[in-house]
Formats: C-alpha cells, sequence, structure tokens
C-alpha cells in the first residue's frame, strides 16, 4: 500500500515528543518518496544571525533588516550545510521548487541576492535539515509521534517563531494544549 506524498505539509511534533532534535518542533517536507524524507525545521532558530554567515562566506549586506534575520536550526543531519526556503519560486545555481510556490536553494547566489536586497520576497535560511529513510516517517506518523497538515507560507516566513508549532497544528484543527501525550491506537 502506497502511503501519501507529504511533501509540501507540515509534520508537527505531537506534545510527547521528547527527542531533543524535535521537540515542539514544525518541519517543512520538502521531498517525500520511497526513498525517505527531507525537511528543515521552521521554528528552531540559533543563536545565528545572518550576517554572521554572509561574513563568513565574504558576502556583505548593507541592509540591517537582512542582516538581522535569524538563521535557524533545519535539522540534525549536515548541520554545517545551508538551506534556503524561498518564496516565491526563482531558478536559483542550485535549486528545487517544491510546489509552485516554494523551492529550496543551496547556492551562494541566493544569499548574494538577499544580502543585495534582490534575493525572494520571503526566505528562511536553515543549517542542517531532517532526514528519514524509506518507511520511517510513515512509521513515526502510525507511532503519533507526528501530526501532519498542508503547508502554509505564511506560517513559514510570517508568523513569529514561537507560534509557528500551534498555527501549524491548528491547520489539522488540533489545539496542542487539549492533546494529550499518551494518545494511542484504538
Amino acid at each position: 500500500m502506497q502511503s501519501a506524498n507529504l511533501t509540501n505539509q507540515f509534520l508537527i511534533a505531537m506534545p510527547g515528543l521528547a527527542d531533543p532534535n524535535f521537540y515542539h518542533t514544525v518541519t517543512y517536507i520538502c521531498a517525500h518518496n520511497e526513498e525517505g524524507a527531507m525537511g528543515i525545521v521552521i521554528n528552531r532558530p540559533l543563536e545565528l544571525l545572518l550576517n554572521e554567515v554572509l561574513e563568513q562566506m565574504n558576502i556583505t549586506s548593507r541592509n540591517d533588516l537582512i542582516a538581522q534575520m535569524p538563521v535557524f536550526q533545519g535539522g540534525p543531519v549536515q548541520a554545517d550545510r545551508g538551506f534556503v526556503l524561498h518564496h516565491p519560486v526563482r531558478k536559483w545555481d542550485y535549486s528545487i521548487e517544491i510546489c509552485n510556490t516554494i523551492g529550496i536553494a543551496t547556492s551562494r547566489d541566493i544569499l548574494k541576492a538577499i544580502a543585495n536586497g534582490e534575493g525572494p520576497e520571503n526566505s528562511l535560511v536553515a543549517l542542517g535539515y531532517a532526514g528519514w529513510g524509506a518507511g520511517q516517517l510513515e512509521q513515526e506518523i502510525k507511532d503519533n509521534v507526528w501530526l501532519n497538515a498542508p503547508a502554509d507560507t505564511g506560517i513559514i516566513f510570517r508568523t513569529p517563531t514561537e507560534s509557528r508549532w500551534g498555527a501549524a497544528a491548528a491547520l489539522a484543527g488540533i489545539d496542542l494544549d487539549k492533546l494529550s501525550s499518551d494518545v494511542g491506537h484504538a
């Protein structure tokens, strides 16, 4: 039986998920197929600002708002590799279109464009990603580790970071404050 494709969906950590990498997180799923899944955690800011990343790459930004953007911990895999979720979709040197409104880029050109004020209208810069092997994510969903809901660009790019977990769950009609961490299957 083929499971649902979760690309362009949110994975919302259930309240009882104790794994420190994913406690109270919202992960945007960038790819999901029979080989596994890959996503970016969108509500775990690092104590790192974009200007620090740009400086390490010898890129200068003269825009204080851009330079002060938070960088997110995208997940525990390849934590030194950068990813940029962006809206609207536009082609960069190394990018893929996730859906018709969101893309992900891993190239220097998008960071230079952001620094110069010529980047996408909305962007989220993350270090690392979340990854699951074949069948792993499907099993975790069956085990009540995650809720899933359709992704929303407003939550990714405009909702305050500390509100994203609850806002994403609300898309699925769930009030996380009313959920028990002892949920099981009947």
